[in-house]
């Protein structure tokens, strides 16, 4: 591929990321418009603000899966990485030992790090399918965790620090969607600027090519993973704070919106192609939906129908416009 073409590729691909942006912001306008019409409630600014505010759960945790997806692999590790996080921390934090009780959201996160480093030897080291080996790792820490509640909801005491962070407010603004806005930031900010993110798109575009240039391809997978585990037990330690509660299942809900959001964020399920700005208004997105789909009663399984019926519109979109391209 010559410069001039790779050129004209990258250009094609930056308008088709500002036109998904365009359109997901249209299409939140539209949900809100809708909404209304159900809720007369749903264009106050508080009630907005609360769903900005349960946007930044979901976003942050589709941070990390934004990550693999641009990899070109997946984590399915995403529902027990998130309710492992939340158990050990409500544990931890109701602990008769005061060193224990102080580690507690530390303790999380170190779970989340052990998590992504488990997943990153199988898929990196010894090269399991992504999709076979987390979705392995998910049903050990399943099990696991049943073995240490023994199928109760662990007693313990949320973090006062989780709480302040998933449900305070800061000149009337969630502290949540301002946590989640400097994750943005930081995250375009590495995506763009730095060499880590230039290699996550180009191993997402061709491996072999970034491996004989002499890159240091299982390094930067590694990482990718560990930030993907970090960034679910984020996400985890503020919804623990926002629900007051761990329980097993907790993050259940959460693996097909957060693969929706990336997904109809135009990042490419193939690894290689994607802006965070989209992942961003597809968490947004994907929030007024559920929401509307609270109000009007729908059962979690129609809800996880629509959620896969998303995904399978946007795979056939991007593979018939990577197809009309011939990329």
């Amino acid at each position: 591929m010559t410069d001039a073409t790779e050129r004209t590729v990258t250009s094609r691909w930056l308008n088709r990321d500002r036109v998904s942006v365009l359109l997901i912001g249209l299409g939140c306008v539209a949900l809100l418009l809708g909404g209304s019409l159900l809720y007369p409630g749903f264009l106050k600014p508080g009630y907005i603000l609360q769903q900005l505010q349960i946007a930044a759960f979901l976003g942050i945790i589709a941070t990390g899966a934004m990550l693999v997806i641009l990899l070109g692999e997946i984590d399915l590790s995403v529902p027990w990485t998130i309710t492992g996080t939340a158990i050990v921390v409500i544990s931890a934090s109701g602990s008769s030992n005061p060193l224990v009780a102080s580690l507690a959201i530390p303790l999380g996160l170190c779970l989340g790090i052990a998590v992504g480093l488990l997943n990153a030897i199988g898929v990196a080291v010894f090269r399991v399918p992504a999709m076979v080996w987390t979705l392995a790792v998910n049903a050990m820490l399943l099990g696991a965790a049943v073995f240490y509640t023994g199928n109760s909801r662990p007693n313990g005491e949320v973090p006062w620090l989780a709480t302040q962070a998933a449900t305070g407010r800061t000149f009337g603004i969630p502290n949540a969607f301002l946590v989640w806005l400097v994750v943005a930031a930081i995250t375009v900010w590495v995506l763009k600027r730095t060499v880590y993110g230039n290699y996550l798109y180009a191993l997402g575009n061709s491996r072999r090519a970034v491996f004989l240039a002499g890159a240091r391809v299982r390094l930067v997978m590694v990482a990718t993973f560990v930030l993907a585990g970090v960034f679910s037990s984020f996400g985890a330690i503020l919804l623990l704070g926002y629900t007051n509660q761990a329980y097993q299942g907790m993050g259940d809900p959460y693996l097909m919106p957060v693969i929706s959001a990336v997904v109809i964020g135009g990042t490419s399920i193939q690894g290689g192609r994607g802006n965070y700005i989209g992942t961003f208004a597809g968490a947004i997105f994907i929030t007024l939906l559920s929401s509307i789909l609270s109000v009007m009663q729908m059962p979690p399984a129609a809800r996880e129908m629509i959620f896969g019926a998303i995904i399978l519109v946007m795979l056939l979109v991007h593979g018939l416009t990577n197809k009309k391209e011939g990329v």
